[in-house]
């Protein structure tokens, strides 16, 4: 007869908690989105209806704040990624003059607190005359992702192994055949990796987009102006296909992994 043991079972209980604590916003926002409305407000459960998936867009201005976040997250992430990457093998690749303080200044953006960088970007454009919106959000989301991406990239370079550019490089491949044929395709889970972590924090940004993005709107500012009286159930659809979205990517990417290890361990 097997005896209880409390030591045992506390982590399991702990890690339990922990993942309900989690799951209950999320479960909490994909119960709404099927709230049936009844006035202004979507505090209170009024019954199920199946019409807020029906019609996504029907609370004003949500789809709007939805694609403007789809739309700075995309372009930030894409400057981020492409400026961070040559950062990252221009660091770790070549010797140049401050090239330590660099790699330290680099973390500024990630050590200093959002709403210090959100003033401190309003203050300058505001200095330079530029008119705030979603080109001044563009901006800001690429100058603190761009550390997370070199940060990202940086740790797949340094462990790329030279011996294979090498031997590119003794089957007389240009310097561009090897960058493009070998040192590319190594970096790319590192660079995918930190393009989507770039994309969640420019898409879940709130506070140096409150800062700098004047009279545009986007998803994370439609929800806090929203908070208050309610999220729209229309707005807990759109974060509902996010996170779906965002789950099946990860069971299918995960899927393809454990696909290929298995192919890999059969031969």
């Amino acid at each position: 007869m097997k005896r209880f043991s409390l030591g045992k079972a506390f982590v399991p209980v702990v890690g339990a908690i922990g993942l309900i604590y989690l799951l209950l916003p999320i479960a909490h926002v994909i119960l709404f989105s099927f709230n049936e409305k009844r006035g202004r407000n979507n505090i209170v459960w009024n019954g199920f209806t199946l019409a807020n998936w029906q019609n996504p867009c029907g609370a004003p201005q949500v789809c709007t704040a939805f694609t403007n976040s789809i739309m700075v997250g995309v372009v930030s992430t894409v400057i981020a990624t492409v400026l961070g990457t040559m950062i990252a093998i221009a660091l770790v690749r070549y010797r140049f003059k401050f090239r330590s303080t660099i790699s330290l200044l680099l973390f500024t953006p990630m050590a200093t607190p959002e709403v210090v960088l959100g003033a401190g970007l309003a203050v300058q454009f505001l200095l330079a005359g530029v008119e705030k919106g979603l080109g001044t959000v563009i901006l800001a989301h690429v100058m603190f992702c761009i550390s997370y991406v070199v940060v990202a990239v940086k740790a797949r370079v340094a462990s790329l192994n030279p011996a294979i550019e090498e031997a590119g490089r003794d089957l007389y491949a240009s310097p561009g055949q090897v960058f493009w044929r070998i040192t590319l395709p190594m970096l790319m889970p590192g660079i995918i990796g930190a393009a989507l972590l770039s994309f969640a924090l420019s898409f879940d940004d709130f506070i140096i987009t409150n800062f700098n993005s004047g009279t545009a709107t986007t998803f994370p500012k439609f929800i806090y102006v929203s908070a208050l009286k309610g999220v729209p159930a229309q707005a807990n659809v759109l974060a509902s296909i996010v996170f779906v979205g965002a789950l099946l990517f990860v069971i299918i990417v995960q899927s393809v992994n454990i696909s290929r290890q298995k192919k890999l361990a059969s031969r």
